[in-house]
């Protein structure tokens, strides 16, 4: 199979596909030149689309995705050469931006004003909206850009400075804990309880593709989940299967879910 009909085959989507080209053109590189190289930053879906692509490939080592602390959604894929056995912490960089006036802004008017600068969304990672301002992981490329330029976003004024990503602060993220049981583990069974949907509307929000299994769209509402598959609908978030226990007298399973609010 060619590297065309590799790509027909592996995308969803024209910007998949070219997505997914570019990927392709990495790995090549770190292969042929024998230097690291790295993507843009990728959202989970586009991770999950990369490593299927991967893994079509049959590459099995030689890259990690890392977003520059551990838990991080939005990450970089960053292909190693032989002679280097991991990162060596240089593929990304961050910077703290506070309000001048103490005030405090959402995570959308961060992304906003950074947009508004002309970077694209591969070059950013991460934000992490803390008091008083955020923390923002970016391709190191950008940095110096960033703390001249970005003096504002929504009706505040900032003071962007670099910030070693030893010093993030990561905040705890909100999830509530949903304890319930189920029939089977059924795609529709564990979105309807971690969403508090009924069974009927959990399908059809499956059917529609409004839902995704680790970042991948599932419309097969009979789709078996396990513990630790994260599971995503379109309008109402995400939520992870930590745990299924042992079945009760009446046949049914137990399972907590996290639902991220």
């Amino acid at each position: 199979m060619d590297k065309r009909e590799l790509l027909d085959r592996a995308a969803h989507s024209p910007e998949e596909r070219l997505l997914l080209s570019r990927v392709w053109d990495k790995c090549e590189q770190c292969r042929m030149r024998n230097i690291p190289t790295a993507t843009g930053f990728l959202s989970p879906q586009e991770q999950a689309a990369a490593q299927h692509l991967l893994n079509a490939l049959g590459c099995r080592e030689g890259y990690v995705l890392w977003g520059g602390y551990d838990g991080a959604e939005r990450k970089r894929l960053l292909f190693l050469p032989e002679w280097m056995a991991e990162p060596d912490g240089t593929e990304i960089a961050a910077v703290r931006a506070a309000c001048r006036s103490g005030g405090d802004l959402t995570h959308r008017d961060f992304l906003g004003s950074l947009m508004a600068l002309g970077l694209t969304r591969e070059k950013i990672g991460d934000i992490l909206v803390e008091s008083g301002g955020c923390q923002v992981l970016v391709d190191p490329l950008s940095l110096d850009f960033l703390t001249q330029s970005w003096d504002s976003a929504g009706r505040e004024r900032l003071t962007v400075t670099p910030l070693p990503l030893e010093g993030l602060t990561v905040p705890e993220a909100a999830v509530k804990e949903v304890r319930d049981t189920v029939s089977s583990l059924r795609l529709d069974n564990v979105l309807a309880s971690g969403f508090g949907l009924s069974r009927g509307k959990a399908a059809e929000a499956v059917e529609k593709g409004a839902v995704q299994v680790n970042y991948t769209v599932c419309q097969k509402p009979d789709k078996p989940v396990s513990a630790g598959d994260v599971i995503t609908c379109r309008g109402l978030g995400k939520c992870v299967l930590d745990t299924v226990g042992s079945p009760t007298k009446k046949n049914r399973l137990p399972v907590v879910i996290r639902r991220f609010i």
